[in-house]
């Protein structure tokens, strides 16, 4: 009987986790995504290793989760992430599939990075990041939800909550995705400051 290609037999060595870390990253690399303009129109479908190494302009969701303390929670990347590994984040999210619509791919990378399902996603708008490590048009949400996530893939190794009026102080004390930085920190405390209004 063949055997699987993850099934292991007797005295064979296990997959060491740098090699099914490099399996991950690879299997990420072959993904196809949208190379758009800056409105968001169809150039062509690449492999999302061809945006990364072209510095191509991509769809990608943001999803920020705040708790009813007003603390954000932040979450440190796996060491495979293609881009900022290990580095902290302040949203969980990532890139839009081939045709999928904004919401769909926020509840899909919620769910996925996050654990967290049918949760209400108030949108704060789209967002435009330009620098050297990437082009990104994206959209922003935001979530208030008490619940734990599970993180129940493996691109999420630390979660924490950081209440907003820390933010800054957090921040600087840290390796964060310059995304995250320049355009997540600054929307999300501003939609905070308008909901307490």
């Amino acid at each position: 009987m063949p055997r699987l290609p993850t099934e292991r037999t007797a005295g064979e060595p296990a997959v060491s986790a740098a090699s099914a870390a490099h399996a991950r990253a690879d299997s990420a690399g072959a993904e196809l995504v949208e190379h758009v303009d800056g409105e968001g129109n169809v150039l062509e479908i690449v492999t999302r290793a061809a945006v990364r190494q072209g510095v191509l302009r991509h769809r990608c969701t943001y999803i920020a989760v705040v708790d009813r303390h007003d603390r954000i929670v932040v979450h440190r990347r796996a060491e495979w992430k293609d881009v900022y590994p290990g580095w902290w984040d302040l949203a969980f999210g990532g890139l839009c599939a081939v045709g999928e619509d904004w919401v769909s791919a926020a509840r899909r990378e919620l769910a996925e990075e996050a654990g967290l399902s049918g949760e209400a996603l108030w949108p704060l708008g789209r967002m435009h990041y330009e620098a050297v490590d990437g082009l990104v048009l994206g959209e922003v949400y935001l979530v208030r939800s008490d619940a734990e996530p599970t993180c129940p893939d493996d691109e999420v190794v630390e979660v924490d909550r950081i209440p907003i009026g820390d933010l800054a102080t957090w921040l600087d004390g840290r390796l964060v995705c310059n995304d995250s930085r320049l355009v997540i920190a600054p929307l999300v405390v501003t939609a905070l400051a308008a909901i307490a209004r």
